[in-house]
């Protein structure tokens, strides 16, 4: 494989279709909130996405069967509202500069061949939360820009630079006269982040007319904090230990003095 390639798993008619992209990616934001949208609407397989720009291994599965890494296309079909959805998510990101921009051509290569006309991309947003997470957003579009600060999300700072293929496929929306917005959900960044997740999902829903339980990302927001809470737990024991090392290297240094 020298080229990023995409595969159909199946065909189907799709109504004015809305583009939602979550790569793995700073607190994990993107898939967390992609990957629980398609389970809860049960989205369907529409295509998977292989690129050479990907890590070089593969997945072994419990039956000691392998799988190179990839990109999966979903859709939904929603029967209440104006628009149906595609959803991208995957293992991976592109892990070179060229297969960012290659990568993310493919993605919107495919969704104008399903006459996709708005793209939503989904990432992280580093800042240290202790409530609830805010939502930052940044468009090519100032009616989508509005629609989100409508439901409650922040508009973006200038400079914030916004990083992989959540900001390349904005950017390249834009050349191709595509709507296109990014929801970053605030994150600290170094665990998976369900709860801003929480947030980009409840954003997203409001813009979009899109209902879901979020009964079972509580869930996953719970069993977080317990990590977080032992994290930090084990962090205050260590640098109390570090705090009685340096007292004993000092008291060792004024006696031999």
């Amino acid at each position: 494989m020298k080229t990023t390639i995409i595969e159909e798993v199946t065909k189907s008619e799709l109504k004015n279709p809305i583009l939602v992209e979550g790569l793995p990616g700073l607190g994990m934001v993107g898939r967390i909130a992609t990957r629980y949208l398609v389970k809860q609407l049960k989205a369907k397989k529409l295509a998977r996405l292989y690129s050479p720009h990907f890590p070089y291994y593969v997945l072994v599965n419990k039956k000691g069967s392998v799988r190179l890494l990839y990109g999966e296309f979903m859709f939904w079909k929603n029967e209440a509202g104006e628009n149906d959805f595609i959803f991208f998510t995957g293992d991976s990101q592109a892990q070179t500069i060229e297969g960012q921009y290659e990568v993310a051509s493919c993605i919107l290569d495919f969704a104008e061949k399903n006459g996709v006309k708005i793209i939503v991309t989904i990432g992280g947003y580093r800042k240290e939360v202790e409530k609830t997470p805010n939502v930052v957003a940044v468009s090519t579009s100032s009616s989508l820009l509005n629609q989100a600060l409508k439901s409650k999300a922040l508009l973006s700072s200038a400079g914030n630079p916004i990083v992989g293929t959540a900001g390349i496929l904005l950017g390249l929306a834009k050349l191709r006269k595509t709507e296109a917005i990014c929801l970053l959900g605030e994150t600290r960044g170094y665990l998976p982040d369900p709860k801003a997740a929480k947030s980009v999902v409840e954003v997203l829903g409001k813009m979009f007319g899109i209902k879901v339980d979020i009964t079972e990302l509580d869930k996953d927001i719970e069993k977080s904090k317990e990590i977080v809470e032992r994290m930090q737990e084990i962090e205050k024991r260590r640098e109390k230990y570090a705090q009685k090392m340096r007292r004993v290297e000092e008291e060792r240094i004024t006696y031999i003095s």
